[in-house]
């Protein structure tokens, strides 16, 4: 059975090891416009040694936007910034896929002109995102309650990823990853207990699944099957969102994404937020349904992985917080070398520090 430091095929691109670094939000985006920047160029840059790189989470639209100075994919100018970004990353040899971001729900009316963010349904729930405050520094503050999406507004939805999609392919990225997952749009849609609508779009998983399918449908339409990936949490809460179905939910999807044979699915487990370990008898179902690449992520130590690797449960792990304060952390797991310690309150907004300035392994 392969390694963590064994080459993987993925569609068309081979990945000379498995350590892929797992979407971080970070909050560092120019404005106007949510732009990626200098700083951006050189955070990914640092970290093209990685297997793949998964892009903090970027929003196909205006309305997506749901967190202060986090980059989009849907503006001319934005994906001209991300154009320097990919080729930074391609310079060094990477790769890096664009994570394509409509965070419904979790938003604020200030991102929106005023306006209601927009989810499944107009449900009251419990949950904080990030906003600018006086002081110009992140502060967090309590979501509304969202405004049901229309039905005649879906196709909209589901046209801005097919856009972005597209975007992400002008920008140089090689691969294009839907956010599924951790209580944003497409999740709000798939859990029963954000979910409440009685038209094609709600009750049984298989409408449930309507919006997150027909999203992958069209950014498949715009790139290729093997360029486009999906990440889903079928177990666990995040961001307000229980989901009480939600292994269900994920053995349903999976099955439908390897009908569509797509790059890969990115798996991210409860564990890393505090709730449940995924168990053994879980991974070989979700293996089953979907006989593709699977991305392991949550909580990983190179022991984990390798466990889950041997076993042929996952085909590579992301690691998140490790390659914040390690931008050469697949040689350091490889030689079993000492990790730079993280400091959390640089994890969101601000400059260099705790971004950039985290230094690479010296002998």
């Amino acid at each position: 059975m392969p390694s963590l430091f064994e080459p993987l095929t993925v569609g068309p691109l081979t990945w000379p090891h498995r350590v892929v670094m797992a979407p971080l939000t970070r909050m560092r985006a120019s404005q106007p416009g949510d732009l990626a920047n200098d700083l951006i160029q050189e955070y990914y840059r640092q970290r093209a040694t990685a297997g793949l790189i998964v892009s903090e989470g970027t929003q196909i639209s205006e309305q997506g936007r749901g967190y202060m100075d986090t980059p989009g994919i849907h503006s001319d100018d934005q994906v001209a910034a991300w154009r320097r970004v990919t080729d930074s990353v391609h310079a060094e040899g990477g790769r890096i896929a664009a994570q394509l971001w409509h965070t419904g729900r979790v938003s604020h009316e200030s991102f929106h002109d005023g306006e209601l963010p927009v989810s499944a349904s107009a449900l009251p729930y419990r949950n904080r995102t990030t906003v600018r405050g006086a002081d110009g520094r992140p502060v967090r503050v309590d979501c509304p309650v969202p405004r049901a999406l229309e039905l005649d507004e879906i196709p909209g939805v589901v046209d801005q990823y097919r856009r972005a999609s597209a975007n992400a392919r002008k920008a140089g990225f090689d691969y294009a990853e839907l956010h599924g997952a951790h209580g944003y749009l497409l999740h709000q849609f798939s859990a029963s207990d954000s979910n409440v609508r009685t038209d094609a779009y709600g009750g049984s998983i298989e409408n449930r699944a309507r919006l997150t399918l027909e999203a992958l449908d069209a950014a498949i339409e715009a790139w290729s099957p093997d360029r486009i990936g999906i990440r889903i949490s079928p177990i666990g809460s995040f961001n307000g969102v229980e989901d009480p179905d939600g292994a269900e939910m994920g053995l349903h999807l999976a099955s439908e994404f390897g009908k569509r044979g797509i790059a890969f699915l990115h798996l991210s487990e409860p564990d890393w937020a505090g709730g449940p370990q995924l168990t053994d008898e879980y991974r070989v179902q979700l293996r089953a349904a979907f006989p593709g690449v699977i991305i392991g992520a949550g909580a990983y130590t190179p022991e984990k992985a390798e466990r889950l690797l041997t076993a042929g449960l996952i085909d590579a792990a992301a690691f998140g917080r490790d390659f914040i304060a390690n931008p050469d952390l697949p040689r350091r797991l490889e030689e079993g070398l000492a990790l730079n310690e993280h400091d959390p309150s640089t994890f969101y907004g601000g400059d260099h520090r705790g971004y950039t300035d985290y230094p690479a392994y010296t002998d």
